[in-house]
């Protein structure tokens, strides 16, 4: 499977599509500029000693970075370079395992809805199925993004 793609408007995508990530490690740096742009310290994450003592017995990484990283990896492989209209949420998100610092991630998109748009003809809607692994194949993060695509037209 290819890691790098053309952008695709939005008559290009078809449901059933899939499109794989490069990976990407997570390192002690991306914690600590996530910790410092959301103002998140939550101590899980950066506080060596105080995460020895809980369930994961080492710091993970914020969960809510592990969605930003699902989101710059789609961005990543390059289908929606310049054709991207707009990001208009998701129906549902899992985080069902922590990612650790030094887990390799990447990320598959199916295709799994796209939808014409009456009220207009720059854009329409294209909801992706992602779900984020790590190295070892363990499933860190599941959801639908839902995206606007501009039209061949535009």
């Amino acid at each position: 499977m290819a890691y790098s793609y053309e952008p695709h408007r939005f008559e290009e995508f078809e449901e059933g599509q899939t499109f794989l990530s490069p990976g990407r490690t997570i390192t002690e740096t991306d914690v600590v500029m996530h910790s410092a742009m959301t103002s998140d310290w939550n101590e899980l994450h950066t506080n060596k000693e105080h995460a020895k003592e809980r369930d994961f017995g080492e710091r993970i990484v914020h969960g809510p970075m592990t969605f930003v990283q699902a989101i710059g990896m789609v961005m990543r492989i390059g289908i929606l370079e310049r054709t991207a209209y707009a990001f208009l949420g998701m129906n549902y998100m899992d985080l069902p395992n922590p990612v650790h610092i030094g887990d390799t991630v990447s990320l598959e998109i199916e295709v799994a809805e796209t939808k014409s748009l009456e009220s207009r003809d720059d854009v329409g809607l294209v909801v992706f199925e992602t779900e984020m692994t790590t190295q070892d194949e363990t499933v860190v993060f599941q959801g639908d993004l839902k995206f606007f695509v501009l039209t061949a037209d535009e």
